[in-house]
């Protein structure tokens, strides 16, 4: 019997690691007590107004893909507490630290979805979204490997159907093949254009940037952060 074809991230499939080290602690505690409160339930339809998956409602909508620790989600939703977030990450680990910190914190403003992003964007209902933001992706560095990459025609296709009239996409990467790749992207596609109008457009991080673990080791290394704002025509 043939192996199954492993589907392209672009389409269906998440790539990469699911869980890393053993959880331990809060870390544990937390991800089993607070994600099946936070977890949004795809095998039901998306409610009409998204509003109703929060204890109260929102003025806007906002969507980070691939959260890592949590660090600028939980930024934001502290910074922000009149808009509802929903976040997304396939990796365990990481889940469990940013649930450990929500706990903390006590925020009231956050879902989470726990798999590939790809499914939580064919869930939501058409024109829900204020704003998603992608924020250090994968690069898959590797060219035989860019097909595997999130910014696609066929998930900038999905992104143009869930974000609102004037919703913002945000792309932050280090890595220039991926910037270049995106902006090549953004300019065949008919539903978005690039904000940019001067060089600190997109050199200087966004208003209220909290700045990543991972950007620092960016720098670090010598590598420049590059900070895309496009928006949702139509």
């Amino acid at each position: 019997m043939a192996e199954p074809q492993r589907r392209s991230r672009a389409t269906e499939a998440f790539y990469g690691r699911r869980k890393g080290k053993p959880l331990k602690g809060a870390q544990s505690e937390a991800l089993i007590r607070r994600l099946p409160e936070l977890k949004l339930d795809l095998d039901r339809p998306a409610p009409a107004r998204l509003e109703g998956l929060w204890p109260r409602r929102f003025e806007r909508l906002r969507l980070e893909i691939g959260f890592g620790g949590g660090e600028h989600l939980l930024h934001r939703a502290q910074e922000s507490p009149e808009t509802g977030f929903i976040g997304v990450e396939p990796f365990v680990n990481s889940m469990a630290k940013m649930l450990a910190s929500l706990d903390a914190l006590g925020l009231d403003n956050i879902r989470v979805h726990d798999d590939d992003a790809t499914q939580l964007l064919d869930w939501l209902p058409d024109g829900c979204i204020d704003q998603i933001d992608l924020l250090y992706p994968d690069p898959w560095p590797k060219k035989k490997h860019w097909k595997r990459r999130f910014v696609s025609k066929v998930n900038l296709d999905r992104f143009a159907r869930v974000l609102k009239s004037g919703g913002r996409f945000c792309f932050a990467s280090d890595i220039d093949t991926y910037v270049n790749w995106t902006l090549a992207h953004i300019e065949d596609h008919p539903d978005f254009e690039w904000t940019a109008n001067k060089a600190a457009d997109w050199r200087e991080p966004w208003s209220g940037w909290p700045g990543t673990r991972y950007e620092a080791k960016a720098i670090r290394e010598g590598r420049t952060p590059c900070y895309l704002t496009f928006q949702r025509l139509g």
